[in-house]
């Protein structure tokens, strides 16, 4: 009885330490990245429902969206600007597949925080052909250099055939102040951001294989995102 009386005890003390200091979080949870990924789903969701936005058949080429939200401007640095966000492509070497799990990404430098001011901007950019993909996974890419960019045109019906859509392999587009158009990145860089990514999926993994070669589950937080994305646009235009 005595012997019984004391593993009670000791089996309470054990739940009440459980509960005072519970096990760690995975590397997944809780975590500012898991936020940005939540967030860029939020503003796909709402820019992809607004009547007037990007183009459908643009949508339906595009290899890869990036959204980028709230970026900002640094007060400290005239024109400078920084971002994160995500990358997310169609599954497969040939960018065929379904939409694949996100990389998070970071936008740095260039002249656009003039453009915007001390407003937090939104930023959604459509990656229209494998060669910009591939260098944006790879390494740091700077728009209008090592991949061609162009301000995307708007509007559901819009005329997207032109010259400047046809040559660009980056299209970009801004929302800021309820304003949705498109907008010159040129100037600023792309990158993928490798320490973000292993506190997302809680171990290094390479960009190009997290959205492409699905080399991590698709995370939580992405749900929203992927499901805009597949809702709006569930097939590549060949």
């Amino acid at each position: 009885m005595r012997r019984a009386w004391h593993l009670s005890i000791a089996a309470s003390l054990i739940g009440l330490l459980s509960f005072v200091n519970p096990a760690p979080l995975s590397a997944a949870d809780d975590t500012k990245e898991t936020d940005r990924v939540r967030n860029a789903g939020k503003v796909a969701k709402e820019i992809m429902d607004i009547p007037d936005d990007i183009p459908q058949d643009l949508i339906d080429k595009a290899d890869c969206v990036i959204v980028l939200p709230s970026v900002l401007k640094a007060a400290f640095i005239v024109g400078a600007s920084y971002g994160r966000g995500v990358m997310t492509c169609r599954s497969g070497d040939n960018f065929r597949g379904p939409w694949g799990p996100p990389s998070m990404m970071a936008l740095e430098g260039g002249s656009f925080g003039l453009q915007i001011g001390g407003q937090a901007t939104d930023f959604v950019l459509l990656v229209m052909n494998e060669r910009g993909a591939s260098a944006i996974l790879s390494s740091k890419v700077k728009l209008g250099a090592d991949a061609s960019a162009a301000a995307g045109p708007v509007g559901r019906t819009a005329e997207a055939a032109t010259d400047v859509t046809l040559r660009a392999e980056v299209l970009t587009y801004s929302r800021a102040r309820g304003l949705f158009a498109g907008v010159s990145l040129e100037g600023s860089t792309l990158r993928p951001d490798n320490e973000a990514n292993e506190r997302l999926y809680g171990k290094k993994v390479d960009a190009k294989d997290i959205v492409l070669h699905r080399a991590v589950p698709m995370p939580a937080s992405a749900r929203l995102l992927i499901s805009t994305l597949t809702k709006h646009s569930p097939h590549h235009a060949k």
